[in-house]
């Protein structure tokens, strides 16, 4: 099969239904990926309903929003653990479960807090949002070894294809938010519970291909590994500095990612969500691209410069200031991050194939650690740090009249209290039809001066990702350049189909 072929191709050989048993297994692992696309970019786009509504400070928020993220980890991890011995399909059935009652929770946050107060309110959100990243975390420990196992010899290709169903989520939530979320919608600012229920539709999608088909057994069970033998690639500083750089990986992109269109919102105002569907598109159509790049520069050398270029584009859109400067800068950005995820996910496959789903489930499980637990709340803190900073500086009188109750705490970083969500959304929507007295209100400079210095300071992070995959590249060199490692030998024309209902492997029913 030729590098860039697409998942609808039919391979010579393989009999038609057993192609389309595969083609739907891959779709409904591709929808798995829409739908927490979706979840996340509504999210970001109804975080200032929730400041208003609620009353929460960006540390607040950034909180709910990790959460989510911790949980996703969290589960991909636990669960990468049993994927072998449990098989593909009863995952998959009870992360449909959880993504159904996360939304039944995450919408009963107004009942909650007409009921309860803020408290209880930030409680039953999180609840919800952990909920929802428990699903997404069970799919990702699924959906990551599954794709590996239908194609094992072009893994890093078809994860790239795989993953382009988060980009696509992004854009059709982030378009969604466009048009229906916050005071800036573009036609009529919906309650945000409508547009957060919306990640329902492409779940009820997955959940029926689910119950329907049958799925193949992983491709380290039918090669015979042992769950000892998964454990002893753990000790591998190879894999271990792997680990660490995904980490880095989880902090820039989905940290970034859950706060762009909220610090993007400051600069260019009822435009924030369009620059993050841009970013979203950027992503969604390169990565159906990602087998003709690595045959020229292998995965590492695509790490190496995307990275670079995450640098650039963060710092650059931390200082720029103008519509056509702030594309640009998005668009370095865009392709620096487009690659990261599932090619670190490939480069983990191919070098670590009797790892199985334990391996790539824990490199992916601490992405979203890192991203929900250290990302988000960082970010976050950050906006609150710079913003609290300048407005305190500036006009101490504002800055007590907006300082938030409830300080902000990041790691070892000094204790700060940042501005007051509810009472800075009340003065954005009372400025909002006025842009110059926006852009001259001291409170709202404050908020950008916040946001900008946050992405300054994460830019910082890819650049300690291009140093490590620099290592890499010329680590590789020394042993005589990168070469993936392949469990079977797969026969041409035939690939994967001992896991698709082949001869020579059983499926799941």
């Amino acid at each position: 099969m030729a590098r860039n072929e697409s998942p609808l191709h039919k391979d010579a050989g393989v009999p038609a239904e057993k192609h389309k048993g595969r083609f739907l297994i891959f779709l409904a692992s591709f929808f798995t990926l829409i739908a927490a696309g979706m979840g996340f970019a509504i999210r970001a786009g109804i975080l200032g309903d929730w400041a208003t509504q609620f009353g929460f400070t960006k540390g607040d928020l950034g909180n709910i929003t990790g959460g989510g993220l911790v949980g996703f980890g969290v589960t991909i991890i636990v669960f990468s653990l049993f994927v072998d011995q449990i098989g593909y399909k009863p995952l998959l059935i009870m992360a449909f479960v959880l993504h159904v009652l996360s939304a039944v929770i995450t919408l009963a946050a107004t009942p909650v807090f007409e009921a309860a107060g803020k408290d209880a309110t930030y409680w039953c959100l999180y609840i919800g949002m952990f909920m929802f990243a428990l699903a997404n975390g069970m799919c990702e420990a699924v959906i990551n070894p599954l794709v590996a196992t239908l194609y094992p010899t072009k893994k890093t290709h078809y994860l790239n294809i795989l993953h382009a169903g988060w980009p696509g989520g992004l854009i059709v939530g982030g378009v969604f938010a466009y048009l229906f979320c916050g005071p800036e919608a573009s036609i009529s600012h919906l309650r945000w519970e409508i547009p957060m229920a919306l990640f329902l539709a492409p779940t009820l999608l997955y959940g029926a291909i689910v119950v329907i088909e049958s799925f193949p057994q992983s491709e380290a069970r039918a090669a015979g590994v042992t769950f000892g033998e998964m454990l002893a690639q753990f000790v591998s500083p190879l894999l271990l500095f792997l680990f660490l750089l995904h980490a880095m990986v989880g902090y820039v992109e989905l940290g970034t990612d859950s706060w762009i269109t909220n610090i993007m919102n400051n600069t260019i105002p009822g435009k924030a969500t369009l620059l993050f569907v841009y970013t979203s598109a950027i992503m969604f159509v390169l990565r159906f691209f990602a087998g003709p790049i690595v045959e020229k520069i292998n995965p590492l050398g695509l790490l190496l410069g995307s990275a670079i270029l995450g640098c650039i584009g963060l710092y650059w859109l931390g200082s720029a200031t103008t519509g056509i400067v702030i594309v640009m800068a998005a668009t370095v950005y865009g392709l620096g991050k487009t690659f990261f995820w599932p090619t670190m996910l490939g480069v983990v496959g191919e070098q670590f194939p009797r790892g199985g789903a334990l391996t790539m489930g824990t490199i992916g499980g601490i992405g979203m650690l890192s991203a929900g637990l250290l990302g988000g709340p960082g970010i976050g803190y950050k906006q609150d740090f710079y913003a609290a900073q300048f407005l305190q500086s500036n006009n101490p009188e504002l800055y007590a009249e907006f300082r938030a109750e409830s300080p902000s705490n990041f790691l070892i970083f000094p204790e700060v209290h940042g501005l007051d969500g509810a009472k800075v959304g009340a003065l954005e929507e009372k400025l909002a039809g006025d842009p110059e007295a926006k852009a001259a209100n001291p409170v709202m400079q404050a908020e950008l001066f916040g946001g900008r210095m946050a992405l300054k300071w994460t830019a910082v992070v890819p650049l300690a990702m291009a140093i490590g995959y620099l290592l890499l590249v010329l680590y590789y060199a020394s042993q005589g350049g990168y070469k993936q490692k392949v469990l079977h030998t797969v026969e041409p024309g035939a690939e994967g189909e001992e896991y698709t209902g082949g001869v020579k492997g059983p499926v799941q029913a």
